[in-house]
């Protein structure tokens, strides 16, 4: 599943790119991807012209000139593809990021009054396009129990560690995925900054002190920094917002890394499975207590 990074990758590519152009054509295949009644799409969609791209967590929201705004979620295997005087392609890596479209993954076309067409492709189905009248958007289910956006400006450290608090008995590392305690935080981040915090996945939140938790704040903010600046974590197909390959996982310190040497301490990498997910860490940086 794309992550916070990735999705920001998408926010930023699209917003060089659509602002300012008007939606003449919406096609789609399943309503289970477009789930938008076929009034709503003539009134509030055809015609209208894009004025914001904007992220919360892990969804994308394009705001529109009719008060409605289009809330992506890519889901597992969700990807938005750009095709114009330039092509931009991120989100799940497959080869549709770089083949002809539409294909048999695409949902959902938009074409733009220039010609110009955006393609919402998704294998699984999981992903949507939903029109919402804009100022209901906060009050979406989703934006309600979702948490604080951990790279604002205004995001404290003592406000990360408070988040963690009604945690208290679980796993650190499920803790740091769980979307409700701090948005758009997954597996590779998690594992990424925990190392970097020298905290094991498995201790108990109870177990982490304030200077930890301050740790793993500076930590987690500055892996997610670098993969924005790198372009998302794939490694494989993904494009992004300048046509290159996402590449933050050639400066990865632990994650995927099981059986390479520790950066900091020269220890094999060991792999295991805590949270329902694949776990990097170095047994000796980071002591499970």
């Amino acid at each position: 599943m794309p992550e916070l990074p990735e999705v920001e990758t998408v926010r930023r590519g699209l917003s060089r790119l659509i602002i300012g152009k008007t939606i003449v054509t919406a096609e789609n295949d399943t309503p289970k991807s477009f789930p938008n009644t076929a009034t709503d799409v003539q009134e509030f969609l055809i015609q209208s012209s894009v004025t914001v791209v904007r992220r919360r967590a892990k969804v994308l929201l394009i705001d529109l000139d009719t008060a409605y705004t289009l809330v992506i979620h890519l889901k597992m295997t969700g990807q938005l593809v750009y095709v114009g005087s330039e092509r931009f392609g991120a989100g799940h890596p497959n080869e549709s990021l770089v083949a002809e479209l539409p294909d048999r993954s695409t949902r959902v076309t938009l074409v733009f009054n220039d010609g110009s067409k955006l393609f919402f492709n998704d294998q699984r189905k999981f992903g949507w396009m939903k029109l919402f009248l804009t100022l209901e958007v906060p009050n979406i289910n989703f934006m309600q129990r979702v948490g604080p956006e951990p790279l604002e400006d205004d995001f404290t450290p003592e406000q990360f560690a408070q988040r963690f608090t009604r945690r208290a008995r679980t796993t650190i590392k499920a803790a740091l995925l769980d979307q409700t305690v701090v948005a758009g935080v997954g597996n590779i981040y998690a594992d990424e900054s925990l190392w970097g915090a020298k905290i094991h996945p498995k201790r108990l939140v109870a177990s982490v002190t304030r200077d930890e938790f301050h740790t793993l704040y500076h930590e987690l903010r500055a892996v997610m920094n670098m993969a924005i600046e790198k372009g998302g974590s794939t490694d494989k197909n993904y494009v992004n917002a300048e046509g290159k390959r996402g590449s933050y996982l050639d400066f990865a310190r632990v994650f995927r890394r099981e059986g390479k040497a520790c950066p900091r301490c020269g220890t094999e990498i060991i792999k295991f499975r805590t949270a329902g997910r694949g776990t990097h860490v170095c047994p000796i940086c980071q002591i499970e207590e």
